[in-house]
């Protein structure tokens, strides 16, 4: 079922799906709930699957200068509440929606019941990394989301995707191309401000996975698990020969690492 909620005066679009315990699927960066399109069905078969829109993103309003990740967690959280979700969620964030995972255990504990970081970091963007993403920012608030495809694609996703699964790169292009400009450039501006959670990883007493594709050069499984093991009692489990963008290049293979994960972490 597709929702328009209006949270103040923004407003925001949600699909849900299924019965059952709460599973709230956050897409990462520039994307929308779309990334969720090939995993959502199978989910739902066992979970009530909530997959919004961020701020700006998709079929979703609220544009603003700055998105920090604190901004978007407290977004999340008046979802949940609009949509009368009182049941902990499982929580499970894709890159950007690791970031913002990190800020809902945080600021919105008592809403969570599970975490699964897909794909993400938790370290901060260094100096360099920061400026690339204020440059990034102005760019395409001046030129649009053309030129942002060819030079996503081959970091989102591992090469044998591309030559193995052209749909999958189409697919992925379409949605960065239709994202608005003013969301993307908030966005990166957001990510660029974040902390360093490195420290907050030994206090998570959440059960969690950490799932990571194993040609993932943006948040490479080495460092994925070396965050994992700083998570009391975390499983980290490595997706072959996806990037990433796992729940897109490998839908199966994540379908059945969360299904297990959560029907064991009760």
């Amino acid at each position: 079922m597709d929702h328009t909620l209006t949270i103040g005066d923004t407003r925001f679009f949600v699909r849900t799906e299924g019965k059952g315990s709460p599973l709230l699927l956050v897409h990462g960066f520039p994307l929308d709930h779309h990334m969720w399109d090939a995993v959502i069905p199978q989910l739902a078969a066992k979970h009530l699957v909530i997959a919004p829109d961020l701020r700006g993103f998709g079929k979703s309003e609220g544009h603003v200068e700055i998105a920090p990740m604190e901004l978007l967690a407290d977004d999340l959280a008046s979802l949940l509440n609009a949509l009368e979700v009182t049941a902990p969620i499982t929580f499970c964030g894709l890159s950007m929606g690791g970031y913002i995972g990190w800020q809902m255990w945080r600021r919105h504990s008592d809403r969570l019941a599970r975490l699964i970081q897909l794909d993400t970091r938790a370290a901060a963007d260094s100096e360099v990394q920061a400026r690339a993403r204020g440059v990034n920012a102005e760019h395409v608030l001046a030129n649009g989301m053309s030129e942002v495809p060819q030079a996503m694609l081959p970091k989102l996703l591992s090469e044998k995707t591309i030559e193995n699964q052209p749909q999958v790169a189409d697919s992925l292009r379409d949605i960065i191309l239709r994202q608005d400009p003013r969301a993307a450039a908030a966005a990166q501006r957001g990510m660029a401000q974040r902390p360093d959670v490195t420290n907050w990883l030994p206090e998570i007493s959440l059960p969690t996975l950490v799932l990571c594709g194993s040609d993932d050069g943006i948040s490479p499984p080495a460092e994925m698990q070396a965050f994992a093991k700083r998570i009391p009692g975390a499983q980290f489990l490595e997706i072959p020969n996806a990037g990433h963008m796992v729940p897109m290049e490998d839908p199966n293979a994540t379908v059945e690492a969360i299904l297990e994960f959560s029907s064991r972490a009760n």
